[in-house]
């Protein structure tokens, strides 16, 4: 009886040693291919475009003096209406065109002490706006201000009340073959990476889109936008 219990007893423990053996082989053979899939490579793609802005925003702002403040408004309306017939003439649409009201000082109020009288009391500001997707109308109109000039208009500029921005507006349009042309250079990296490193280039394990970046081509030529996104994308490495 007792033979028999020793001959269960190692018959027993020799299945339980089998059993262990067999998982922690399974087990480290787990880890070891869990390890290998670990084995990563980052790498950015980058899509870049130059594409032309298709809003045109274009302030004309002029200044009037007198000494009369009612011919100072009968100025501020026909200068208004001069430069309306110019733009419109010139094939820019009525709705695209916006006035701001008049900015009025009244100079004899600023003197102080024994100061020297000035020679209009009144001066007043005034902007005429353009905002349209006629680009290339716009900026030929822009070299043709001299016209308005000749009529006795008095234009002011160089602050940022009066800069000439351009918007680029279609993004949307653009954005999904431009993250597929990033994904696609990201992958061309990768893949110069594993051949040099002797190794495949496996699945993705993450990807981020970069965000969109809007700017200026150069100072000279703010019509033009460069359009930029960079894509990061992790790929598994495997021998």
């Amino acid at each position: 009886m007792r033979e028999a219990n020793k001959s269960g007893f190692f018959w027993l423990g020799a299945c339980l040693l089998l059993g262990l053996a067999t998982l922690g082989y399974l087990l480290g053979d787990a880890a070891i291919r869990f390890k290998g899939m670990e084995r990563t490579v980052t790498v950015k793609g980058l899509s870049e475009r130059e594409l032309p802005a298709d809003i045109v925003i274009w302030p004309l702002q002029y200044t009037v003096a007198s000494n009369d403040l009612g011919e100072l408004y009968q100025a501020l309306d026909g200068n208004t209406a001069k430069i309306r017939r110019y733009l419109e003439a010139a094939g820019i649409d009525a709705g695209e065109i916006t006035s701001s009201p008049p900015a009025i000082t009244d100079r004899s109020a600023q003197q102080y002490g024994n100061a020297q009288q000035v020679e209009f009391r009144y001066a007043a500001t005034q902007a005429v706006t353009v905002y349209s997707q006629h680009i290339e109308t716009v900026r030929k109109l822009m070299q043709g201000l001299s016209e308005l000039g000749r009529q006795g208009i008095v234009f002011t500029g160089g602050n940022y009340d009066t800069q000439t921005e351009y918007l680029f507006t279609r993004l949307n349009e653009v954005k999904p073959d431009m993250i597929e042309e990033a994904t696609r250079e990201a992958r061309s990296v990768a893949e110069k990476f594993a051949a040099d490193s002797k190794s495949r280039l496996g699945k993705i394990r993450s990807a981020t889109q970069g965000q969109f970046s809007i700017s200026d081509r150069d100072k000279n030529n703010p019509h033009i936008k460069k359009v930029r996104v960079v894509s990061t994308v992790v790929y598994y490495l495997s021998d």
